[in-house]
């Protein structure tokens, strides 16, 4: 019988979070037949490049995360809320409802609670509770309910506070190398002058292998309530 397919929900508070932090991660899955689709709730274009206009940019960030999307044979999806006005609300978990029943994930992929940035923050309490939602068959909506059963919270340098890795996944150098080339296709990944993001991340994915003992590595947190060892013998 053959192994079953995941489908993994990656979502971010914008166009680039969930690509950088858990690519690597993605691109592995990807490489072994399972659906990768990312949610952006906003676009992130307020990073827009000097002298060029913040509409033409958001389309460009948009693009991005499709090309991303595609070399990974998966899909994307961007909510049409403005940079640095993603509000906390129930409506805004509603649509995340909507998307999780759609995409049918076994495994979302998400922001950590603490961040410098206040999208990212609300982008991890509108998940956690989006979740919960999309689960419950007595809460009617047009999709039937569905219960992603694996939730984790990727390493950000923006969520730092607070985070202590707990799960390390690792993947190959094939996988490390198309999700590399992937990222790339982000304008703000090789570009920026406020920070260098690639570097940051490959080096931070061969470290994170190196405290794995493998060649590269993702780190992430899960939700208190299942940090929770089974065993029947202290072995």
């Amino acid at each position: 019988m053959s192994e079953q397919k995941l489908t993994i929900l990656a979502i971010g508070g914008h166009v680039g979070d969930a690509e950088l932090t858990a690519g690597g991660v993605l691109a592995s899955h990807s490489l072994k037949g399972d659906k990768i689709v990312t949610l952006a709730l906003t676009a992130g274009e307020r990073g827009v490049p000097a002298g060029q206009d913040m509409a033409e940019y958001r389309a460009q960030k948009v693009n991005e995360a499709k090309a991303f999307a595609d070399m990974l044979g998966g899909e994307s999806i961007v909510f049409d809320i403005p940079d640095g006005e993603l509000k906390d609300t129930e409506e805004m978990r509603l649509r995340v409802c909507d998307v999780i029943r759609q995409v049918k994930p076994n495994v979302i992929i998400t922001h950590w609670k603490n961040s410098m940035h206040k999208d990212h923050a609300t982008t991890h309490h509108i998940v956690n509770d989006a979740r919960f939602f999309a689960g419950l068959a007595s809460f009617e909506r047009e999709l039937p309910a569905h219960f992603a059963a694996r939730l984790y919270y990727a390493e950000n340098w923006e969520d730092a506070v607070d985070y202590k890795p707990y799960v390390y996944v690792d993947f190959s150098k094939e996988a490390f190398d198309l999700w590399v080339k992937a990222t790339e296709q982000h304008w703000f990944v090789t570009n920026s002058k406020s920070f260098p993001y690639l570097e940051y991340y490959k080096h931070l994915a061969r470290v994170r292998g190196i405290e794995a003992r493998k060649e590269y590595a993702a780190t992430f947190m899960v939700p208190e309530e299942t940090k929770r060892v089974l065993k029947s013998e202290l072995f």
